[in-house]
């Protein structure tokens, strides 16, 4: 099965649309309505970076490797569709969609020919139908999103029941920013102003909300409704090039890693009804 054209109204079947309102992006509080305006702006950053995009192919190919025939993959967050044309060159027979609420971001997505649908995890939710999707990618999203909570609970929604979410997400904890708190700096990846960088070096703000350590991570997954199966590290590009050996090192231990890697199952009904989270398995660096 090869993927849809892309269109402005989103993919065809076997994924059907549910309609929402215009633009689908609520009119919600102040200061979300800021955050929209800020991912609306053509200056913000939408690119995911080459080292990222293969990294998301490796996982996705990891994740796929135990599942036969064609599988529908979601990407939410997929910004200007680098990655999302990665993944859709992985196997054609494969649905792939790209999401997200920039129209600017799948203007440029939509050229790459990737079929695409303008939409949050916010409001009204994903413009998905229940149990659509086989796999969903959620790629360093989670920490610009102001309800992880409601991302999580759509991506379940829309998920099948043995449907897989790969995330991605930088890692609170990190080797440096564990030495920046100790020196009284803001860590690495966090940000107080959409407007400008304080506190730390660096100028460009990316909009983060909402950074997790490794245990957060799995914690909040499970009360989420989703059984962490892998958990691995991976090093940072801007990370001081006489000291990339040991980031890539530390990737072995993903509490200690720049960015966590996260291969989760949607629980089975029967386990949504036990509390408390099990343990997360260790990978290797990816």
């Amino acid at each position: 099965m090869t993927a849809p054209p892309a269109s402005a109204t989103g993919p065809a079947d076997p994924v059907r649309l549910v309609t929402g309102p215009a633009g689908l992006v609520p009119e919600t509080a102040h200061g979300t309505q800021r955050l929209h305006a800020f991912y609306a702006d053509p200056g913000t950053v939408f690119s995911s970076g080459e080292e990222r995009a293969r990294r998301q192919v490796r996982m996705l190919a990891a994740a796929l490797a135990a599942r036969p025939g064609p599988q529908v993959v979601v990407d939410v967050g997929c910004g200007d569709g680098a990655a999302t044309h990665q993944v859709r060159l992985l196997d054609p027979r494969n649905t792939v969609i790209g999401v997200d609420w920039s129209a600017t971001a799948l203007a440029r997505a939509r050229a790459r020919g990737l079929a695409v649908v303008q939409g949050g995890t916010d409001g009204a939710g994903l413009p998905l139908a229940d149990s659509c999707a086989d796999v969903i990618i959620m790629s360093e999203l989670i920490e610009h999103l102001v309800d992880t909570d409601a991302a999580a609970d759509e991506a379940r929604r829309v998920l099948r029941p043995d449907g897989i979410l790969l995330l991605s997400t930088p890692n609170l904890a990190a080797w440096f920013n564990r030495g920046l708190i100790c020196l009284g700096l803001q860590p690495a990846f966090s940000e107080v102003s959409l407007r400008g960088v304080y506190g730390r070096p660096g100028s460009q703000v990316a909009g983060h909300l909402r950074l997790f350590t490794r245990r957060a991570l799995v914690e909040f997954l499970a009360a989420r409704g989703f059984t962490c199966e892998r958990i691995a590290g991976a090093p940072y590009h801007d990370v001081p090039r006489p000291l990339r050996p040991l980031d890539r090192a530390l990737c072995h231990w993903p509490s200690l890693a720049s960015i966590l890697l996260v291969q989760a199952r949607v629980k089975p009904a029967a386990d949504l009804r036990q509390k408390g989270s099990s343990p997360c398995a260790s990978s290797p660096p990816s």
